[in-house]
C-alpha cells in the first residue's frame, strides 16, 4: 500500500470508528425508569430490577441503555418526567414505586409498552381492563393484596397483646383506602380488637390524628400504604417514638427508619419482575399478553432498637419468622 492510501485509510477509519460505535450506541433499546422516589435511596431495588433484566440477558450500558427519572416525592412533577420520556422516544417505561408515576406514564402515552409495580388496585385505578387480559400498553405487578391488612394487624397483636383498640392511619387519595379499611375493621373482632380510624391526608393533619388516638387510648396504631406516608417516614417515626405508640408499617423503609416494624409484599421482588416483564417485551412479547402479576413472596422486618426504646420484648414467635432483623 502506498503511504497516501495508508494515510487516508487511517483517516477513514478514525473518523468512522467513533461514527460507528455511536450508531451502535444510538440503536440499543431504551428503558424509561420513571419513580417518585429520590435517587441513590432505593439501591437494592434497582439491583433486582437490574437483575429481572439479566434474566433476560440486558444488562445496562451493553446491550440496553436507561433513563432515569426520580420525581423526589414531588409527585406533580411525574406527568412532565413521563412526557419526557416519550419525547425521547424510549423502547419501553418502567413505572416504579406507586399507582402515580404509572398513572402518570399512561397518560404520556398509548403506544409505548408500560410495565408499573404499583399498590393500588390496577383495575380500580384505571390502568388495566382486568389482571388477567390487561390489554393496551399496560401491564405489571400489583402489589394490591387485601391479607395484607389484616396479617398486619394479627402481628401487631402478638407483639402488643394487651392493645385493645388499634388506631389505622388511611390517605383518602388512595382509592383503595376504604377496602382496606373494611378488611382490616373485618378482621378485628376475631382478635377481640376495636379500630380507630383517621384520615391523614395532608402534613399538618398529623399533629391532630396523633393527638386523637392518644385521647382514644389506642394502644397501637397499623399505617396502610400509601406514597405520602413513605415521603413522611422519618416524621412519623419521630411521632411514633415521642407518643411511644408501638407502630406496623408496609414498606421496610419505615423500620429502617426508626419504625418499629413493617409487613408487607417484598417490594425488592417486585422490581425483578418488572425487570423480567421489560426482558420479554424487548424480547418482542406485547403488554397486553402478559397478565398483572401479584406478589407471592412477603418480608415482616422488625427494629430491635426501637422496640427496646419502646419497652416491648418482641416475642420469639415472631423474631422466628422475621425476614429481617435491625438491631
Amino acid at each position: 500500500m502506498r503511504r497516501r492510501e495508508f494515510i487516508a485509510s487511517v483517516g477513514a477509519a478514525a473518523v468512522a470508528g467513533p461514527r460507528g460505535a455511536w450508531a451502535q450506541q444510538a440503536a440499543l433499546p431504551v428503558i424509561g425508569f420513571l419513580s417518585p422516589r429520590p435517587p441513590g435511596v432505593d439501591t437494592h431495588l434497582l439491583a433486582a430490577f437490574h437483575q429481572g433484566l439479566k434474566e433476560f440477558g440486558y444488562i445496562e450500558g451493553q446491550n440496553v441503555a436507561i433513563e432515569y427519572r426520580w420525581a423526589d416525592f414531588q409527585l406533580d412533577r411525574l406527568p412532565t418526567m413521563a412526557a419526557d420520556l416519550v419525547r425521547r422516544r424510549v423502547t419501553v417505561i418502567a413505572a416504579t414505586g406507586g399507582t402515580a408515576a404509572a398513572s402518570a406514564a399512561k397518560m404520556a402515552t398509548t403506544t409505548i409498552p408500560i410495565v408499573f409495580a404499583a399498590g393500588g388496585n390496577p383495575v380500580k385505578e384505571g390502568l388495566v381492563a382486568s389482571l388477567n387480559r390487561p390489554g393496551g400498553n399496560v401491564t405489571g405487578m400489583s402489589l394490591f393484596t387485601l391479607q395484607v391488612g389484616p396479617k398486619q394487624l394479627g402481628l401487631l397483636h402478638a407483639m402488643i397483646p394487651t392493645a385493645t383498640v388499634i388506631a389505622v392511619l388511611v390517605n383518602q387519595n388512595n382509592l383503595d383506602s376504604e377496602t382496606q379499611l373494611e378488611d382490616i375493621q373485618a378482621a378485628a373482632p376475631t382478635l377481640g380488637l376495636r379500630i380507630l380510624a383517621l384520615s391523614v391526608d395532608s402534613e399538618r393533619d398529623f399533629e391532630m390524628a396523633f393527638a386523637t388516638l392518644v385521647r382514644q387510648g389506642a394502644g397501637a396504631l397499623l399505617i396502610t400504604g400509601h406514597a405520602f406516608f413513605t415521603a413522611h417516614r422519618v416524621q412519623l417515626a419521630v411521632l411514633t417514638a415521642r407518643h411511644a405508640i408501638p407502630t406496623i408499617y408496609t414498606l421496610r423503609e419505615f423500620p429502617m427508619a426508626g419504625g418499629l416494624m413493617s409487613y408487607a409484599p417484598n417490594i425488592a421482588d417486585a422490581h425483578r419482575q418488572v425487570g423480567v416483564y421489560i426482558g420479554r417485551i424487548l424480547k418482542g412479547e406485547k403488554p397486553a399478553d402478559l397478565p398483572v402479576m401479584q406478589p407471592t413472596k412477603f418480608e415482616l422486618v422488625i427494629n430491635l432498637k426501637t422496640a427496646k426504646t419502646l419497652g416491648l420484648t418482641i416475642p420469639p414467635t415472631l423474631l422466628a419468622v422475621a425476614d429481617e432483623v435491625i438491631e
